[in-house]
């Protein structure tokens, strides 16, 4: 299963993400909400067919939902968004950690890095981007050859072999 933070989210999906956590509605609450449609799935295939009421899943949503997302969960249904509610609720998280200051960075190493490295890099991040904590995801690449690459956000910091040794390359031949 794919983490929050691998799940890439739809431009609706960010929108009703974003209206969810303006909502302010407890973090407790949204969980309950996303751990009923983990564990029952038929319930997200309901509120999916076409074939089944308004009337009919706004009546399932109010026996089985916590108040406080009844209104939202209805929207989601009246605008046939179920299929994104995975997305929904990564692109809710995203903004709750963006909010406390939490950034999400991914490494890609061939030799992953110690202990006092992935703390450097934390605190690159954190300054870099006025972060006030970074969450360091590493990944092994052996395409890199040595070295590493780092993405943050839609920024990139190339300090790979094989990245030098594109650069070199394009420069030698003049791209």
């Amino acid at each position: 299963m794919k983490t929050d933070n691998e799940i890439r989210c739809s431009s609706p999906a960010v929108s009703y993400g974003r209206v969810l956590f303006g909502m302010n509605v407890p973090e407790e609450t949204v969980s309950k909400t996303r751990e009923i449609l983990r564990e029952v799935p038929q319930l997200t295939d309901v509120f999916m067919n076409p074939t089944i009421s308004l009337k009919k899943k706004y009546s399932v949503i109010d026996k089985v939902f916590p108040e406080e997302m009844r209104n939202f969960l209805k929207t989601v249904c009246r605008y046939q968004r179920m299929g994104l509610i995975d997305e929904i609720f990564a692109a809710y998280e995203n903004c709750r950690e963006s909010h406390k200051g939490i950034i999400h960075a991914v490494l890609s190493c061939v030799t992953p890095p110690g202990e006092e490295q992935k703390k450097g890099i934390e605190a690159f991040i954190c300054r870099k981007y006025g972060a006030g904590e970074a969450r360091l995801q590493v990944r092994r690449d052996d395409s890199l050859m040595g070295g590493f690459l780092l993405r943050v956000g839609s920024d990139e910091y190339d300090w790979s072999i094989k990245g030098r040794m594109d650069r070199l390359y394009d420069t030698l031949t003049g791209r």
